[in-house]
């Protein structure tokens, strides 16, 4: 696919990000496209290769050579159809998705893999850009209801799907706006959320109905919920990890989300202000190197923090791929975010034991300890305290970016609902289904945390069975869930 040797005529290029001077002045999205004819010179870059690799390395079994080699072509509608027929949200995963499909790709063995992830992004802003994405409505009705809890990815995907197939479906929100995570969990210079909202207008022009400010199990019963013919739980794991040490409770810990969330909401509402927690000026830790601790240290610096640390308590990644995580598969390598670019003194191996607080029960720092992982074989990893390391750290804010335990309990509770081992929703592995009939579950709700791209692809998947316990059989599209790289 792409133009014959064009991998080797060409060198990886990505679109181009404001400096930081003058991103981190606001919240919106600071990335310039590449001019088209270098577009579609990254799309030629993609080799004849045979086998590719990077359809398994997508959750969604994206067709990556084929949109890639119409973009090479300058085919951009047909690409977009190619694009749209396995990802039902280019817009989010080509922003937000941290590319498996490029580290499975076959270039990545010998150069810089294809820029997949710029080229799905580009695809979908020319679709929306010339008017080509519009409303699909389908042509006859089912006369089925079905209920889906929660707005996310997941949730959103599989609206889609299953009004596709004809079913009445109806979304319910707890959040006073669509979108679930990608609404206020994500920060608005990764994702601004008039790309929701255009999203979501055509999802209602297509018939499926929103309900905002519905929490479902507290001012919407579950007795009204069982109306409908099929229900499908999609609210995501919302119950973020804690660290049970003395002083969590101290004013000035506080859990990631909660920060990221109050920050974002007052973006669009002036009233909601003085809910921000706002870090201007004082000196602010976040525990925790993942995208969300990312997401903090991004929103710590546009508040104007004086200083940034962030800690990890797992060892520094390799810059280039590990011997233990070989090509095709996803790498152990250290992931340098644009927020980190932005400014942060990062430190690995670090373990907090304790927040200090004044005599005004205020954080004004915290102790932690060097660590170490001992391996046994056949056994979990042992950590290991580092004698003569302990340090204490001047701080005003903490943040706990440690990831989430799983999903909120009571609505599985009320429907009788069993949980697995991980106390996620579990779920026939074989159908999505749950134990009770007819309710099924999809995304981080049923797989634990995990991506945008996964939570997309198992919404397709779940409203694949829920159209055939419905009617028996369905033609949605299923991929097969053994061909797949990433976990």
């Amino acid at each position: 696919m792409g133009e014959l040797g064009g991998f080797n005529k060409y060198q990886r290029k990505e679109e181009l990000n404001d400096t930081v001077k003058e991103r981190v002045k606001n919240f919106k999205e600071f990335t310039s496209p590449l001019l088209i004819k270098d577009q579609q010179k990254q799309g030629s870059r993609c080799m004849d290769c045979g086998i590719p690799f990077c359809h398994s390395g997508c959750p969604l079994g994206n067709l990556i050579p084929d949109f890639n080699d119409m973009v090479h072509k300058g085919e951009w509608k047909k690409a977009l159809e190619i694009l749209h027929a396995t990802n039902n949200f280019p817009e989010f995963t080509g922003r937000l998705c941290p590319a498996p499909c490029e580290k499975a790709c076959v270039l990545g063995i010998i150069d810089e893999p294809v820029a997949i992830e710029n080229i799905e992004k580009y695809i979908i802003e020319k679709g929306f850009e010339k008017g080509w994405i519009k409303a699909r409505k389908p042509k006859n009705r089912t006369g089925k209801n079905v209920a889906i809890v929660g707005s996310g990815p997941a949730g959103l995907a599989a609206a889609q799907q299953l009004n596709r197939a004809g079913h009445t479906v109806t979304v319910f929100e707890r959040e006073d706006k669509i979108g679930g995570l990608l609404r206020y969990g994500i920060p608005n210079f990764k994702l601004e959320k008039e790309i929701i909202d255009r999203r979501v207008n055509i999802l209602e022009e297509e018939g499926i109905i929103f309900k905002t400010n519905v929490y479902v199990g507290k001012n919407y019963s579950t007795e009204e919920l069982k109306k409908f013919d099929s229900i499908v739980l999609c609210g995501g794991a919302s119950v973020s990890r804690n660290l049970s040490i003395p002083g969590k409770d101290v004013k000035g810990v506080v859990q990631a989300m909660d920060f990221l969330t109050r920050q974002t909401k007052a973006l669009f509402d002036k009233s909601l202000e003085k809910e921000v927690i706002n870090v201007k000026g004082k000196d602010v830790i976040v525990i925790g190197g993942g995208d969300t601790g990312s997401d903090c240290i991004g929103t710590s610096n546009r508040q104007g923090a004086k200083s940034v640390v962030n800690f990890e308590i797992m060892p520094k990644p390799p810059k280039s791929r590990s011997e233990k995580t070989p090509w095709p598969f996803w790498p152990l390598q250290l992931k340098t975010s644009s927020s980190h670019e932005e400014g942060c003194d990062r430190n690995w191996l670090i373990n907090t034991k304790e927040f200090i607080k004044n005599e005004k029960g205020e954080l004004i720092a915290l102790k932690t300890v060097e660590v170490t992982w001992k391996i046994i074989p056949g056994e979990r990893p042992q950590l290991i305290e580092k004698e003569g390391t302990e340090k204490t750290w001047p701080c005003d804010y903490v943040f706990l970016a440690l990831g989430f335990t799983g999903p909120e309990k009571s609505l599985p509770e009320q429907l009788g609902i069993a949980l697995d081992t991980r106390t996620n929703v579990k779920a026939d592995t074989s159908n999505y289904e749950t134990n009770v009939s007819g309710i099924f579950t999809a995304g981080d709700m049923r797989r634990g945390q995990s991506l945008i791209v996964w939570a997309i692809s198992e919404g397709r998947q779940a409203a694949h069975y829920v159209d055939a316990y419905l009617m028996g059989s369905s033609s949605l599209p299923l991929k097969d869930k053994n061909d797949l790289l990433t976990a």
